[in-house]
């Protein structure tokens, strides 16, 4: 634990880019979706699945990583699941086949995972639950970044060179990221060998954390919550590139401001918590979100949605989701912390689930039109919000 304090930067730095695979994985490639799709000549709905697949992937091997972390340790399972995504990513460079390439993306995320769940069990490990708010904002600064970086790294890529590299650009990331775990993060928690593996154990650890009112309810408020953010990843390819008619640079410098507003939010929610608990800024956040999500409804309805309109609408409901992730997250890990691993997996599963199921939404729902992203987008807001109210009068949290 001394050497946790005294290398605190870099250890957050490390936890800030395990926590940043997935969403840097998801957003890198998607200016390339086009490109994809004519060179599978596959329709663009196929190819969306392969970030669909991704949510799977993800949402299933947390429910992996999570006893592992809790029986091992956490840093060998995060060198494993590192080790399987830099393979997975160096596969996805030479497929040729858009059916495989959405296998592989589930194997990546498989391997992308351990990271996220790894990260956030760290984080319990070692603070207390006020001051973990504030650490999953500091992480979230660090994610925010990816999809400011991550779409304008992608479009600058293809720009030269054909949109396979993207996979090899973040394999050798990965590759850094696993050295770095290796030799500069500490162990938190060095495991409990008398834990059992065995399945009805599993599933035993799973229903204490989930019969824990406090974790399910701020999990699904924030999970739920998130649905918006995914269905936003899915469609916004379509939505700003065929619809709107934007080239690949407009649409990452247009996607990297959007993501701009988790950046601030986070770090504006890091100065709130001095003052507010996160029970309450995650309430009012979850409004904000709900009302902006139906001002993008009625925006679309009335027929005065341009461009500038979308894409400020969806930088203030961005802005809300920003202070809505680190709170409830917070709140719903709070009373696990002797069972951090398996909690902070089912955390991450139930919102990779929920977001798999928004994305392949706007997937299925796809009509030409910005009406499938912003339907779901608005839905999970209020929906999120609704629970929240409820929640409110029902569940006593101290934080």
């Amino acid at each position: 634990m001394q050497k946790l304090r005294n290398n605190r930067k870099v250890t957050l730095l490390i936890l800030g880019l395990l926590s940043a695979i997935g969403p840097f994985s998801i957003d890198m490639y998607l200016p390339a979706f086009e490109n994809i799709a004519n060179d599978f000549n596959s329709p663009l709905e196929k190819v969306q699945l392969s970030l669909t697949s991704f949510f799977i992937g993800i949402a299933f091997g947390q429910i992996i990583y999570g006893p592992l972390l809790d029986k091992f340790g956490r840093k060998k399972p995060l060198l494993v699941g590192l080790g399987i995504y830099v393979v997975a990513s160096i596969l996805c460079v030479f497929t040729r086949d858009i059916n495989h390439l959405i296998f592989l993306r589930f194997l990546q995320a498989l391997g992308s995972c351990g990271g996220m769940v790894g990260a956030r069990a760290m984080v319990t490990d070692y603070y207390n639950s006020r001051e973990a708010a504030r650490v999953f904002s500091l992480l979230m600064l660090v994610i925010g970044i990816s999809p400011i970086l991550a779409p304008s790294a992608g479009a600058m890529l293809l720009n030269y060179l054909d949109w396979h590299y993207i996979f090899l650009l973040l394999a050798i990331m990965a590759s850094l990221i696993f050295l770095g775990t290796m030799f500069l993060l500490p162990e938190t928690y060095a495991g409990n060998k008398n834990l059992s593996l065995a399945p009805k154990s599993i599933l035993q650890t799973f229903w204490k954390v989930l019969s824990n009112k406090v974790f399910i309810t701020y999990c699904l408020i924030g999970s739920i919550a998130s649905s918006g953010t995914y269905a936003y990843l899915a469609g916004s390819s379509f939505v700003m590139q065929k619809y709107f008619g934007l080239d690949k640079s407009q649409y990452g410098l247009a996607f990297a401001f959007v993501a701009s507003a988790m950046v601030l939010a986070t770090q504006l929610n890091r100065w709130l918590l001095k003052n507010r608990t996160s029970a309450d800024i995650s309430k009012y956040a979850n409004i904000w979100q709900a009302a902006i999500g139906v001002c993008m409804i009625i925006a679309l309805g009335a027929g005065f949605l341009s461009f500038p309109v979308l894409l400020g609408l969806i930088f203030l409901f961005l802005f809300g989701y920003g202070f809505i992730f680190p709170n409830t997250s917070a709140i719903a890990l709070s009373p696990m912390r002797h069972l951090a691993g398996s909690a902070s997996a089912l955390l991450g599963c139930i919102q990779m689930a929920i977001g798999a199921f928004s994305s392949g939404m706007v997937s299925v729902l796809h009509n030409e039109t910005p009406w499938p992203m912003l339907s779901v987008m608005c839905a999970g807001a209020v929906i999120s919000l609704i629970l929240h109210l409820i929640a409110r009068r029902t569940v006593k949290v101290d934080l």
